[in-house]
């Protein structure tokens, strides 16, 4: 298993200019936090330093799939994945990671651990609902989705009466 010191970047050593990072991230990685809620995660990370005298540029970009559960049917499908986020590291007097995209640290700090900002962005790529590719497609057959089409409202046009009072409303937008 792998600890989140494997994600540690030490760039006191690196010349300035451009430097690629790869990581590819599984499940044992989102359980270092304690993160059990995917099935199969195959993940790449690529990472993009662009290293200056005063600060560090780092351009994260993520693929891949995740195994999720739906959350129409609980069935488990593959949730293909792309993302990348952008952080700028400062120099300061002090540790300062009150902003998303910026953050400074003191001037004697030497290397950086980027396991959160990994986690924080696959997280934040996952969709906040996550439907089955066959449900939208109507593909799926599960038993959850024949209940749920049985206890759907059925609505019966030709008995369908509007109140008169709605008729009069629809007069005042002339």
């Amino acid at each position: 298993m792998k600890k989140l010191k494997d994600y540690t970047i030490s760039f006191i050593g690196l010349k300035d200019g451009n430097h690629q990072f790869e990581y590819d991230i599984d499940n044992s990685f989102f359980e270092l936090f304690d993160y059990t809620e995917f099935n199969d995660v195959t993940l790449k990370v690529v990472i993009a330093l662009v290293k200056k005298p005063n600060m560090l540029e780092f351009t994260f970009n993520t693929s891949g799939n995740i195994g999720v559960n739906c959350d129409v049917t609980t069935e488990p499908y593959q949730e293909p994945i792309n993302g990348s986020m952008r952080l700028v590291v400062k120099f300061g007097d002090a540790l300062n990671n009150d902003n998303e995209e910026l953050v400074i640290v003191p001037h004697n700090t030497y290397e950086l651990n980027i396991a959160q900002y990994i986690y924080e962005m696959v997280l934040l790529t996952i969709p906040v609902k996550r439907v089955h590719p066959g449900v939208l497609d109507g593909t799926l057959e599960s038993d959850i989705l024949e209940k749920l089409s049985a206890l759907e409202p059925k609505i019966n046009e030709e008995s369908e009466e509007v109140d008169p009072r709605w008729n009069k409303l629809k007069g005042l937008i002339k």
